[in-house]
């Protein structure tokens, strides 16, 4: 298995849904996701799977940026899939739209970059009827995917045999919106798994039909994301440089016609 040097000293345990935290990081005991929790937006509702699909654990970094943290509004996140199916779908999260936060006025963007395992990183312009712009960003150990302001979105394994591993730099005032989302069953495209394991896509009929763009991460250089450097390091060399995870507006002209 590929897995990522992540410059934060955490380990996933994938098949007991934890995390354990080296002795200078502190994080919380992780949230976990089951199955009948996030059923509504799956294509088959009733379809079996793995009982506990994710864990998430918000706000997870090295003590000594905490303070550094708190005042910028920004938090870590880590999130490790159970490896499986559900259904006919590859494990994946619930599609949702960032809440928008009181202190920026702006629904926040999110930067993930994958550990371990490979991932589909779904999104789509808008939850309504028309979903504007779809992309499915693969991404592997190491690479950089950066879902911009408002977007509505979803993290899918893209093997079902391997379990998967992320980490994100988020706002620190998260939440997430799921309404529409379940309104439409999912989002606007479906990962399908193929009897070769292969992912193929279908559509989701309540959205009116939208082209869907299957690519690799794009160079996210205007938004100072540099490659082959964990994301974490790069904040801490460089405090600012993902100041605008929680005040978007820093990059207001880079969110025009954004193509993850």
């Amino acid at each position: 298995m590929n897995v990522f040097d992540t410059g934060l000293d955490v380990r996933a345990d994938s098949a007991r849904m934890d995390f354990q935290y080296g002795e200078d990081v502190y994080g919380p005991v992780p949230e976990r996701r089951t199955l009948d929790a996030i059923r509504s937006s799956l294509r088959q509702p009733d379809c079996e799977g793995p009982e506990t699909v994710y864990a998430i654990a918000m706000d997870v970094a090295k003590k000594r940026h905490r303070a550094e943290l708190e005042k910028r509004m920004l938090l870590f996140g880590v999130v490790t899939y159970a490896s499986g199916r559900l259904g006919d779908e590859p494990v994946r999260s619930q599609g949702h739209v960032h809440r928008v936060s009181v202190h920026s006025g702006w629904s926040p963007p999110e930067l993930y970059e994958i550990w371990s395992g490979k991932a589909y990183i779904y999104m789509q312009e808008s939850a309504g009827d028309d979903p504007g712009r779809c992309f499915a960003v693969l991404a592997g150990p190491g690479d950089k995917v950066v879902v911009p302001p408002g977007w509505a979105h979803a993290t899918i394994s893209a093997d079902p045999q391997e379990a998967l591993t992320f980490g994100a730099w988020c706002d620190r005032e998260y939440g997430f919106e799921y309404d529409e989302v379940r309104r439409h069953r999912g989002l606007a495209w479906y990962p399908l798994v193929q009897q070769d394991g292969q992912l193929e896509w279908a559509r989701n009929e309540s959205y009116r039909l939208r082209e869907l763009t299957i690519k690799r991460p794009g160079d996210y250089g205007m938004l100072n994301v540099e490659r082959g450097v964990p994301i974490y390091r790069q904040f801490e060399a460089d405090p600012d440089r993902f100041q605008w995870v929680s005040e978007p507006a820093l990059k207001k002209q880079a969110w025009i016609n954004f193509t993850p």
